[in-house]
């Protein structure tokens, strides 16, 4: 099993979940922070911070200063002005922590003061429309946000309207439009990750189970294929979550919820095609969140249905699983350090 240390956050109000974020290696994780719904971490460049979002009805972002064992101290805690946020990231300055509200489909852009603590939002961003999933896309919901590798866009996805927004986050702190792209009506895009070299990114949809690859430049996608996440007639619901794409940008991974596998896909060299060459058991049920080890030798798998973290070898770009999951309540991000 691995050393390497790691983050854990999980859903605290659920039947049966933890008490806020964990540390430590994978076989020696506690609790060190008491706090509501983590369900996404980052941290700063310089590692000496970590946020969180806090996904309740009234939303709200958390800033910890990380102490030298890995302890976290909380700093402060603000209001997204919105519900359920369950994504966030840093803009590359290291001036702007940026967060999803999925339930009122919004965007909030927060300063981040010189100790790591977070200002009252600066931005607030309504998006607005619908998609053809009565259950599911009565409205928007946004569900990450993402730089391009470049950091010169800043991308808020949309499952409730099929839509990615791309834009440019100015000098204090506001997000301008500067295009759209509509994925195919009832799709449901969730995350979004680029190639590091080519022009290309990659879309996991949940509502639909397929992945779009797009052309990319300045800004704008252009839809290329799609595919499935799924090998042909496999049976019963699906719903897709995270995506993650190697150093090398040779493979895609995501993680498929209800069949409860990691798809594994091969990127051309010019980034613009792909295909599903491996399907793999998650370690537990429910996937909701992958990440690689910082060498990019392992992927773990939050199982959050089952209270299972389980963790992979990656050899040319395929996944075998390392020894049994490790127990750990409602796991739904994990953060290598």
């Amino acid at each position: 099993m691995t050393s390497e240390r790691i983050y854990v956050g999980s859903y605290t109000s659920q039947a049966g979940g933890g008490d806020g974020i964990a540390f430590g290696p994978l076989d020696g994780i506690a609790t060190v922070a008491t706090i509501a719904d983590p369900s996404f971490l980052v941290r700063s460049a310089d590692g000496r911070f970590l946020y969180a979002t806090n996904e309740e009805d009234e939303g709200q972002v958390a800033a910890f200063a990380i102490q030298p064992e890995g302890g976290l101290e909380l700093l402060n805690q603000q209001s997204t002005g919105g519900m359920h946020p369950c994504h966030l990231d840093i803009d590359p300055s290291g001036r702007f922590l940026l967060s999803a509200n999925y339930t009122s489909g919004s965007v909030a852009v927060h300063p981040i003061n010189e100790n790591g603590s977070l200002g009252e939002s600066a931005y607030f961003l309504q998006r607005a429309g619908t998609g053809p999933n009565a259950d599911r896309q009565e409205g928007p919901h946004s569900h990450q946000i993402a730089f391009d590798p470049a950091g010169a866009y800043v991308f808020d996805i949309d499952l409730g309207s099929d839509a990615v927004y791309s834009s440019t986050l100015t000098a204090d702190g506001k997000l301008e439009e500067v295009d759209r792209l509509s994925v195919h009506p009832g799709a449901g895009p969730r995350h979004i990750v680029f190639h590091p070299t080519a022009g290309a990114a990659y879309v996991i949809n949940e509502l639909d189970s397929t992945l779009t690859v797009c052309s990319y430049a300045d800004g704008k996608l252009q839809v290329v294929q799609t595919v499935s996440t799924r090998p042909a007639d496999s049976p019963g619901e699906n719903f897709p979550a995270e995506l993650l794409i190697s150093a090398d940008g040779g493979f895609l991974y995501g993680s498929n919820r209800g069949d409860n596998t990691i798809a594994v896909f091969a990127t051309a060299a010019d980034g613009l095609s792909v295909e599903l060459v491996q399907t793999i058991g998650s370690g537990g049920v429910w996937p909701r969140h992958l990440a690689f080890s910082n060498d990019g030798t392992r992927l773990y798998a939050a199982n959050e249905q089952s209270d299972q973290i389980a963790t992979f070898s990656i050899d040319d770009g395929r996944l075998t699983q390392e020894g049994d999951p490790v127990s750990w309540p409602k796991p739904v991000c994990i953060l290598p350090v």
